[in-house]
């Protein structure tokens, strides 16, 4: 009696197992592939905005500007008489003219500073700054920013930037040879400038919150919509167009940020992204996504190479017939085609028959490139096909 009731025991455990299997299992396989909506869209009052500044760079070691760059020396006069060094005072001409030939700036370079100011960046934190060279200087290595103002689009200063460029571009040369790795005329100076003046936002007045996709799509939209719907009521989400997403959220700013800590870790199933091929034709870099198909085409793909050898020789005539001694030159011209089979591809191939069949006939990115473009112009490549 006890063994038959452990055994109708052992399958009412199994039985519930595997129920308990068919409904997490699926939930667990949707939360895998879903991704945050925070990883889908920002918030439109988040924005970053960016800055620009000129300044100079000293400390060079004579590879900065030299005197035929006006601005950099017109820079470095301004910039000595704010300190009260007396440079274009009440002299003579003589005394002038010798004042201003003194004035090296090998040292110095005249430098473009931008940067990106974070939404809700406040005074006193720090954001990074890149700076590149405008004049002639040919390597910023070891150089120092001076205090430079980063303004805004509106003429505003936003950010003042100064501190230790970090070059990793290397340019050599020595007895004829020139060594360059890099871009030596451009640096960074991390946590560069200090944050001086607030962007006004509305995040902390609105009604609502307008988050905005990071790429235009539909469906994508559709189903952040009805997640929010389904999670905090129906009609708190509304979609504005393809892109903009208006969600009413709470006055007060604890509960507003509380609100916006469960909306942006709501979990969607995105759509599948546009067919698209991207080329990037400098170094031969290729991508092609899942979504992109082929119709029924033909493909040969060969290169033809001519090899042209000469060879430099002498005609010598003989003893007894009175002629000159002649240079002749020798060219011989080869021609050789590779014999590469042609690929077929039938109607509706996905992506891992597309990577097969150009590997098979030992195609390379350059090739690969060709035989895109050449698909896309037969209409037979179902997608955007992007080069850069």
């Amino acid at each position: 009696m006890v063994a038959i009731l452990n055994k109708y025991t052992n399958r009412l455990i199994n039985a519930l197992s595997k129920l308990v299997i068919g409904f997490v299992l699926p939930l667990a396989l949707q939360s895998a592939w879903a991704d945050r909506v925070k990883d889908l869209a920002a918030v439109a009052a988040q924005r970053s905005n960016q800055l620009i500044g000129f300044g100079l760079v000293v400390g060079l070691q004579g590879t900065g500007d030299d005197a035929s760059v006006p601005f950099t020396t017109q820079s470095m006069k301004a910039m000595l008489s704010q300190m009260g060094v007396r440079i274009d005072g009440p002299l003579s001409d003589f005394e002038q003219a010798a004042t201003t030939s003194r004035i090296s700036i090998n040292n110095s370079a005249a430098v473009m500073v931008t940067a990106d100011l974070p939404g809700f960046a406040k005074p006193g934190q720090r954001i990074d700054v890149n700076v590149s060279a405008i004049g002639k200087a040919s390597n910023l290595r070891g150089g120092s920013l001076v205090m430079t103002a980063l303004r805004g689009v509106d003429g505003e200063i936003y950010a003042i930037a100064q501190g230790a460029l970090t070059a990793t571009g290397i340019d050599a040369s020595a007895a004829g040879s020139k060594v360059a790795i890099g871009v030596p005329t451009s640096a960074r100076i991390p946590s560069g400038a200090l944050v001086e003046r607030i962007v006004d936002t509305p995040f902390d007045k609105a009604e609502s919150i307008v988050l905005n996709l990071r790429d235009n799509d539909y469906s994508t939209m559709n189903s952040i919509v009805s997640a929010i719907n389904t999670k905090f009521g129906d009609g708190l989400a509304q979609a504005l167009d393809g892109t903009s997403i208006s969600v009413r959220a709470p006055m007060d700013m604890n509960q507003r940020i509380a609100f916006m800590s469960e909306l942006e870790n709501i979990n969607v199933q995105p759509s599948e992204p546009p067919a698209r091929v991207v080329i990037n034709s400098r170094t031969g870099t290729v991508v092609i996504n899942r979504s992109v198909r082929v119709t029924a085409a033909a493909v040969s793909h060969g290169t033809i190479s001519v090899a042209i050898s000469a060879t430099n020789e002498v005609s010598q005539p003989n003893p007894l017939a009175g002629g000159q001694t002649q240079a002749v030159q020798n060219a011989q011209v080869n021609v050789s085609e590779p014999n590469k089979p042609m690929f077929l591809f039938k109607p509706g191939v996905d992506l891992r028959d597309i990577v097969d069949a150009v590997n098979q006939v030992g195609a390379s990115p350059s090739a690969l490139i060709a035989i895109m473009e050449a698909l896309k112009s037969s209409g037979s490549l179902r997608a955007d096909l992007i080069i850069i």
